[in-house]
């Protein structure tokens, strides 16, 4: 699954698509969908709306050509579908004489809550994946900020429900004589259940990873390293980086081509602080057409500056935090966590633990980190920068580490 991610109007919608067509065209089975809610993929792909229709089954899901098909994920209208299984079964606590107070909300009401949208469009992005159907999912993904909060909620929703309501509390639950809590017990298992699914999926960097999206300009360069440092704290990889829209060289000595000449000369100057500053993944650019990038002649045509040089990576199965013990023995001895983390400000690093959870904060976002069984028992004795590799270093604490 590859999320293409950037800032509003930086190419994410076209890149997606120009990538799904090629690689449906190299054989394999896409499918390349859209979670925007200002949905423009069949407008980049020029579907008119009755094509769309047309071939467009139950799901929404339409054909484009062989090998490709498309949806635009309309998260308001999965709430009301999904809405109804939850009804459902809150119908299985009618048979009592308190079955009148087990209400539900209108689903509408629903949509104001913080990240049941969110949440609903990557259950269902998972569900498609896990159907087998398609060799690679390709996800147009909304602007930054929407997407980090997107992408990031699986993981702080299961986080907190786990804690809130932990499992052997509701089993003492469910073996009540109350049937209300039978069904609330089983509506949260099943609700914790698939928020889990989702967020082992976006955490296996074999099967989920990311491609940036930036614009050859200052703007489109900060929000570059906002977004690599808030997927490294979200610990989601990141495939590759592509700057769209940079002027083409042209020649002449007119005003006109000398005006083309400074603006390329100023964004080359962009595309080479970000290649001596992004060393990890593939830097790609995408040159500015002349004609609107509509249809799939022209998405043709920008696939190839895509996979110019190369064909953009798989996922690599790299953990982004590492343990690894350094020196001494017993007590005495030293171990090193690493993390991957190359922060846009080094300066906004904030550290702390909660019970066997390390907290690690920087550039506005913050993440649990679960400690590896040894260094629950060990206590913090210092944290560096290596490289983009954020160093944080253990010691045992005598009076827990065993003997």
């Amino acid at each position: 699954m590859r999320w293409f991610l950037g800032k509003g109007g930086a190419g994410k919608t076209t890149l997606a698509a120009a990538d799904a067509l090629r690689t449906a065209r190299a054989g394999e089975s896409v499918l390349v969908v859209s979670i925007d809610q200002a949905h423009s993929l069949g407008d980049v792909l020029d579907l008119p709306p009755a094509r769309n229709r047309a071939t467009a089954g139950e799901s929404g899901i339409g054909t484009v050509e062989e090998n490709l098909d498309m949806v635009e994920i309309d998260s308001l209208q999965l709430l009301r579908s999904r809405y109804a299984v939850l009804a459902s079964m809150a119908a299985l606590a009618g048979a009592h004489d308190h079955a009148d107070r087990f209400d539900l909300p209108e689903p509408d009401e629903l949509t104001g809550l913080p990240g049941v949208q969110e949440l609903l469009v990557l259950s269902e992005v998972a569900r498609l994946a896990g159907t087998g159907r398609w060799t690679r999912i390709i996800v147009d993904a909304p602007a930054s900020a929407d997407a980090l909060r997107t992408l990031t909620a699986p993981r702080t929703v299961a986080d907190y429900l786990a804690r809130i309501w932990p499992q052997h509390s509701r089993v003492a639950a469910a073996t009540g004589p109350d049937p209300r809590t039978h069904v609330l017990v089983a509506l949260f298992d099943r609700l914790q259940s698939g928020i889990v699914e989702v967020r082992d999926l976006l955490d296996d960097r074999r099967r989920s990873a990311a491609v940036l999206v930036a614009t050859p300009d200052r703007a489109g360069r900060a929000e570059l390293r906002r977004v690599r440092s808030w997927l490294a704290l979200a610990g989601i990889g990141v495939e590759a980086v592509v700057i769209n829209g940079v002027v083409p060289a042209v020649s002449g000595t007119g005003a006109a081509a000398r005006l083309l000449a400074d603006q390329r000369a100023a964004q080359q100057a962009i595309v080479d602080d970000i290649e001596s500053s992004v060393t990890d993944v593939p830097v790609i650019v995408c040159e500015r057409r002349a004609a609107e990038p509509v249809g799939l002649a022209a998405l043709g045509e920008i696939a190839e500056d895509l996979h110019r040089d190369e064909p953009l990576p798989s996922g690599s199965g790299d953990d982004p935090v590492r343990v690894q013990h350094e020196s001494g023995a017993g007590v005495d001895a030293v171990y090193a966590m690493r993390m991957y983390l190359p922060l846009d400000d080094a300066a906004s690093l904030t550290l702390g633990r909660i019970g066997d959870d390390l907290l690690v904060g920087a550039d506005g976002m913050r993440r649990r980190v679960r400690l590896a069984s040894g260094l629950r028992r060990c206590t913090v004795s210092a944290a560096e920068f290596d490289g983009t590799d954020l160093v944080v270093r253990f010691v045992p604490d005598p009076a827990v580490w065993p003997q």
